[in-house]
């Protein structure tokens, strides 16, 4: 039965006669529309009329390379989910870099072997789909939630987090809006943290009204896109929400934190700088003020806690 769904548009952008002809039969064999660039003003030119659902990127053409092509059509806000394979003959692992730090997803080297290529395609498309999915559904339920890359710059917000960036900060431009200095820094060291031995939150004041913001690392949803909840009043991160919500100590909302992300006893102590028989202490603390009996329910107490 044929099916009544669109065929995927690819755009390929290259300047070799031989490529474009293998690429072109490939993807047409595949049931795909093929849409040709022959350079990067070219691709630049044609996105704003119609929009490919993944574009194949040579690295190497004349006149604007494609490194500057992939970063100008990244800086299109409707084109931010679209995935980018960079296709190419370099394979330094500075090149592969740079690719990934212009806004590609994937690098394949050529010759290219159609079948893994088109492996590759098909795979972008699907998680490409999904991430629109659940942004569809995180703007739906009006959360405040925003994605920006490893430097720290917006990539897309959902209604009510951009709404208070526009509260909070000066001059807020969501096509330009970089992270606060200190959120920057919080942020990298939070992203290469495998440990999880730096808060999950960091805080900052608003520089035209009295509010203050908390943004809290939720975790990757893509290459290079970090998604991260925004909290406005909210005095720092989790175990500041704990603390008052709860009526605990600050220290003790700091051990409780960290119970409910799942760490030992010893861990705490370590991640603390505090002895093991001090942790102890707080949890009987804790579990007095809470009214539980053990580290499960008090872990759950404090989930729950938090997802209100």
């Amino acid at each position: 039965m044929p099916s009544n769904e669109a065929p995927d548009l690819v755009m390929v952008v290259d300047d070799s006669p031989d490529t474009l002809k293998m690429l072109t039969d490939a993807l047409s064999e595949a049931n795909m529309t093929v849409l040709v660039a022959l350079e990067g003003a070219q691709a630049l030119s044609m996105v704003e009329k119609i929009m490919p659902d993944i574009i194949l990127l040579d690295a190497l053409m004349p006149g604007m390379d494609g490194f500057e092509t992939c970063r100008r059509l990244k800086r299109n806000k409707s084109l931010w989910h679209v995935p980018i394979i960079f296709m190419t003959g370099l394979t330094e692992t500075e090149d592969i870099v740079k690719a990934f730090d212009a806004g590609g997803v994937d690098y394949v080297t050529k010759p290219i072997v159609p079948d893994e290529l088109l492996a590759r395609i098909r795979v972008h498309l699907a998680n490409a789909r999904m991430a629109q999915s659940a942004r569809a559904a995180l703007d739906a339920a009006g959360r405040f939630l925003l994605a920006v890359n490893t430097s720290g710059r917006l990539l897309w917000s959902t209604p009510q987090a951009g709404k208070y960036l526009g509260l909070a900060f000066k001059g807020f431009d969501s096509e330009s809006y970089l992270l606060p200095a200190n959120v920057q820094s919080w942020l990298k060291l939070r992203v290469d943290d495998a440990n999880g031995s730096h808060p999950d939150s960091v805080a900052v004041e608003a520089d035209q009204t009295s509010m203050r913001l908390s943004f809290t690392y939720v975790g990757r949803i893509g290459s290079g896109e970090i998604l991260l909840r925004l909290v406005e009043g909210a005095f720092g991160g989790d175990e500041h929400i704990l603390e008052r919500k709860l009526s605990l100590t600050r220290r003790e909302s700091e051990v409780l934190t960290w119970i409910a992300r799942g760490k030992s006893n010893r861990d705490i102590a370590d991640i603390l700088k505090l002895s093991p028989r001090t942790v102890n202490k707080h949890l009987e603390q804790i579990y007095a003020k809470l009214g539980v009996e053990n580290r499960a329910s008090a872990a759950a107490l404090a989930v729950r806690t938090l997802g209100q």
